[in-house]
């Protein structure tokens, strides 16, 4: 039998209930020796469940696995560990008072007789990061409450792959990385293919999955509904099985007229991006494209108030303005979705009725008091609109998923109906059925007049979505592109040696 054909774990007819209610139903699925598994479908569809099983988590209440053809039981963590598995979290575990190397190493420090040899637990670290290439990413004496988002990420990976692991599954591990930190990831689970390691890749990302993967198996409704080659599918076959309809269903623009500007920006320069003008619209979709580092997402700070405009000039809805703060501008009628919702968002420990109203408390209060009937009503309409999926309104935003934390910072701006809403990667970290969900927020609100800029890295999503496309390079715009432009256009703008004028016809 050849490598790649031997199944390091199984999972037989596995089924698993939550209170009656059925999260796995009858799943077969294999792993082999130097593959990677990806795995895919939309959030609640059981790929959560699937991984706490095969990591002792939880117990099937149907069905077994099996590991190198023997059926196993593990009843916790270590258990599984201790076996050879791993999975590794997407929200990092991260203890915040000691280093990098003791983050690396928990529950198998190294020892000098009797004694925790911290001098050896940095030395160790650092060779181990060096060796999975992460050096000049990771500051081995760093503290945990000292690590980027990113950092965190890394950390947490670095974790499961201490030992000898014999089956590695990541669940969405990019979520917080830059696109050189991906390479590095890459490389590192072509290594593990390369050693016979079994991998499990959990992610929404299509380029991703399509770059990594030699099986792709999907999930809906606790259901597998079927594995595919990597090489033998398309995106638009498997988003046919995740959510049960085509990738071009899930643009659906409705035509009509943009109306008058609402923001025109001439000339305007910070920091970090020179000489941008541009204008947006009543209903009209503007998206922003460029590559990592264009300065799309600076330029988006800028006209909320978060960075200042040095020179040039910004005119909202008819009236020349400079914004001082970000408060300035909701006060203005500007609502913004920054690409960091976790960090720069929402307030992760509060419900989601504080992090639906925050933005609309003023018109919520009488003499320093909420009405808290007013507020719960007007947070109950727009939970029950954008369908955000909570145990009640108090639940925490942190325990939701990526979707509904992306719908939850829709709902404060939605609540505040802002003239100019600026979406900065609007779907990222989404699953394929929220993101549908979402484009149909996009164009209610094009369609009720709201003028939307959005910044997105998808280029797919950028095309399905944009009444017109500006592109931005080196902090520039580099040309203008109408609806249904190519891909090929979008990246000769985005690449281009010389600015580009395009206008939209």
């Amino acid at each position: 039998m050849e490598k790649n054909e031997i199944p390091v774990l199984s999972l037989t007819g596995v089924s698993k209930r939550f209170a009656g209610v059925r999260a796995l139903t009858d799943v077969s699925l294999d792993v082999r020796a130097g593959e990677v598994l990806a795995l895919m479908g939309e959030n609640g569809a059981g790929k959560s469940t699937l991984l706490r099983i095969v990591n002792g988590d939880h117990q099937p209440d149907e069905g077994h696995v099996e590991l190198d053809g023997v059926p196993v039981h593990h009843t916790s963590p270590a258990a599984a560990h201790h076996a050879g598995i791993r999975v590794i979290a997407q929200e990092p575990e991260i203890i915040p008072h000691v280093d990098v190397a003791e983050n690396v190493f928990a529950g198998a420090l190294p020892n000098r007789g009797r004694l925790f040899s911290r001098a050896a637990a940095r030395r160790q670290a650092r060779q181990f990061i060096a060796d999975l290439g992460f050096a000049d990413v990771i500051p081995v004496d760093a503290l945990g409450r000292q690590l980027s988002p990113a950092q965190r990420q890394i950390v947490e990976i670095l974790r499961g792959l201490t030992g000898k692991p014999r089956v590695v599954a990541f669940d969405e591990p990019t979520s917080s990385l830059s696109d050189h930190e991906v390479d590095i990831l890459f490389a590192l689970i072509d290594r593990l293919r390369a050693e016979g390691i079994a991998v499990v890749y959990v992610s929404h990302r299509m380029k991703e999955i399509f770059r990594i993967a030699d099986r792709i198996a999907v999930l809906r409704d606790g259901a597998l509904v079927g594995v595919r080659p990597a090489g033998e599918t398309s995106e638009d076959e498997l988003v046919r099985m995740m959510v049960g309809r085509d990738l071009d269903a899930m643009f659906q623009r409705t035509g009509h007229e943009p109306g008058e500007v609402v923001l025109s920006l001439e000339d305007v320069t910070t920091d970090d991006v020179s000489d941008v003008s541009l204008t947006v619209r009543q209903g009209e979709i503007v998206a922003l494209a460029g590559l990592v580092g264009a300065g799309r997402s600076e330029l988006a700070k800028a006209i909320v108030g978060d960075v200042p405009i040095r020179s040039g000039t910004m005119v909202l809805q008819g009236k020349r303005i400079r914004m001082k703060s970000p408060t300035d501008a909701v006060r203005a009628g500007i609502g913004f979705a920054p690409e960091e919702r976790k960090a720069e968002a929402l307030i992760l420990d509060r419900g989601v009725r504080d992090n639906v109203s925050l933005a609309s408390l003023r018109r919520l209060s009488k003499l320093r008091f909420v009405n808290q009937r007013a507020e719960r009503a007007l947070v109950s309409r727009f939970v029950d609109s954008l369908r955000i999926k909570a145990p009640s309104m108090e639940q925490h935003v942190r325990k939701l998923s990526g979707g509904n934390q992306q719908k939850v910072v829709l709902a404060r701006w939605l609540a505040r109906e802002p003239a100019l809403l600026i979406l900065d990667e609007p779907t990222r970290g989404v699953d394929v059925g929220a993101k549908a969900e979402i484009y149909g927020i996009i164009n209610r609100l094009a369609e009720s007049g709201t003028a939307l800029l959005i910044i997105s890295s998808e280029l797919p999503e950028v095309i399905g979505l944009a009444d017109r496309i500006v592109v931005m390079k080196d902090g520039r715009v580099s040309g203008e592109l109408p609806a249904r432009a190519t891909e090929e256009q979008i990246l000769a703008l985005a690449m281009s040696e010389n600015e580009i004028e395009e206008e939209a016809s």
